[in-house]
């Protein structure tokens, strides 16, 4: 091969790379209905989604995905409902479409061929059940009667045993996952806490979130009042295709009055959750909303110490509505949670609306915002500190420096990495009140950067970051709000 075909060939991979929008194709599927949907809404045509948009997603004559034209309509038109706000009587953000569950097999422990028939058949007198039998050398498992304890797994010296689960009940820290009687995935929602992992681990996307687009439309087409869109901080490296100040101006000619940072509302509390640290002597940190639901459900006894401080996302929009209370706030980040958190009684009329990066993308892309070339528009709100709260750790930084200005000397903090981390040291400090006196939980793997509606999820993103802190015009996050407050007087 010519060397020019070479780079021509390279060169054409490295513009698909920079230019792909999407980390699976479950994403892009999920964008592609939604983009119709949005055209539906804004050519008035909403009356006929359920019946033309299958067509589109799913053309035929052949089936793409699964094993009917049928099937697939049908599950598109499951998928255009929830994107509609799902099923009435369920309220709960993370719902099902049992349809879209049929292509994943059931699971369960198994006996593959690498089964050697050793002599020591440790699986067999490692089951509780005695379900295990040796026949012609190579362990038998009863089905029936096993009860997927894993114990003959763990004793396998060969690893010839193997727990097959499926991906969204592996997901789910909290097990809140459960199959029904014909081996469709439902959610029990008195153990969910809105993570979302499942949603994003699920291959055939049968755990969907509910969507908030189209109220968010109806919000920005009601000009009695002006919008301002509120961005997570984890938005920086999601669209990595522009720049973030570029995809500052997108969001405004979407028609908000403007955009603000949610790390202004972080700048808000860090001072406010040091000083009740001050006084608690214990804290656990508040911004991230699914931690607070899994020690509500899960350590109620330790619920005492989590922060009274608002999240962020509520700080942000209260500080904008303290000037123009007749304003609509339009939350945009990458956390299942959060449309959760802005429908709490506690919270109403704060928030007017969520929506994710994922459904950003689809709002340019249906109302062809084309971000390439675009002017840009710089953000000021906010420090250094409230900007890496999109990262696990940053909360924990933020609060060290105020320990530090103030010379103490008994802070003990930890940052909790992940659901399991936030697991194992709450079991820890129910233990031990005194092994660590703050808590910063996080329960996605490194922090709101990897958010479960984030369009892309990888550790790239944590360097974009630390930059984007960097870039802060302020380090001192106390002046955040007051400055704020004064430049919007």
């Amino acid at each position: 091969m010519r060397f020019s075909h070479v780079f021509i060939s390279l060169s054409t991979y490295i513009i698909f790379t920079l230019m792909r929008k999407f980390e699976t194709d479950v994403q892009k599927l999920k964008h592609d209905i939604l983009v119709e949907v949005i055209k539906a809404y804004d050519k008035k045509k909403m009356g006929s989604i359920y019946e033309d948009i299958p067509k589109i997603i799913a053309p035929g004559p052949e089936p793409i995905f699964r094993s009917t034209l049928e099937s697939e309509r049908q599950i598109a038109r499951e998928r255009i409902k929830i994107m509609l706000g799902g099923d009435s009587v369920k309220t709960h953000i993370v719902q099902t479409i049992p349809q879209a569950c049929d292509e994943c097999p059931a699971g369960g422990i198994y006996v593959t061929p690498f089964c050697r028939g050793c002599l020591g058949h440790r699986c067999k007198e490692a089951c509780p059940r005695e379900v295990i039998t040796i026949v012609e050398r190579k362990a038998v498992i009863d089905k029936k009667k096993c009860i997927n304890c894993g114990a003959c797994v763990k004793a396998c010296p060969y690893q010839a045993i193997m727990n097959r689960t499926r991906p969204c009940i592996d997901a789910c820290y909290v097990k809140a996952i459960k199959m029904d009687r014909d081996n469709k995935v439902t959610i029990d929602d008195s153990k969910c806490i809105t993570c979302g992992n499942c949603v994003i681990k699920c291959p055939f996307a049968a755990c969907v979130d509910r969507s908030f687009v189209i109220d968010m439309l109806r919000i920005l087409d009601d000009k009695s009042h002006n919008t301002y869109a509120i961005v997570a901080p984890s938005i920086v490296g999601q669209f990595d295709y522009v720049d973030t100040e570029q995809l500052i101006t997108g969001i405004v000619q979407l028609g908000f009055k403007k955009v603000v940072e949610v790390a202004l509302g972080a700048d808000a509390i860090l001072k406010r959750e040091f000083d009740e640290w001050k006084q608690k002597k214990v804290l656990t940190s508040s911004c991230c909303p699914s931690f607070k639901f899994f020690v509500k459900k899960n350590f109620p006894d330790l619920f005492k110490h989590v922060s009274d401080s608002p999240s962020p996302m509520i700080k942000t929009a209260e500080l904008i509505k303290e000037k123009e209370p007749n304003a609509k706030v339009v939350f945009i980040g990458p956390c299942v949670a959060k449309k959760t958190e802005f429908q709490l009684t506690k919270n109403k009329g704060i928030v007017d609306c969520v929506v994710s990066f994922e459904e950003l993308q689809a709002l340019f892309d249906a109302r062809e915002v084309h971000l390439h070339g675009i002017k840009s528009t710089s953000m000021n709100d906010a420090s250094y500190y409230g900007r890496i709260f999109a990262k696990s750790g940053g909360i924990l930084e933020g609060v060290k420096s105020f320990v530090t200005k103030e010379n103490i000397t008994n802070f003990d903090g930890v940052a909790m990495n992940g659901i399991r981390q936030c697991d194992a040291w709450l079991k820890a400090f129910k233990n031990n009140p005194k092994v660590k006196n703050f808590f910063e939980g996080m329960v996605c793997q490194g922090g709101c950067l990897n958010g479960p509606l984030s369009i892309w999820h990888n550790s790239k993103i944590l360097p974009d970051v630390d930059k984007y802190g960097e870039r802060a015009n302020r380090k001192d996050p106390t002046s955040s709000e007051g400055m704020f407050k004064e430049k919007n007087a």
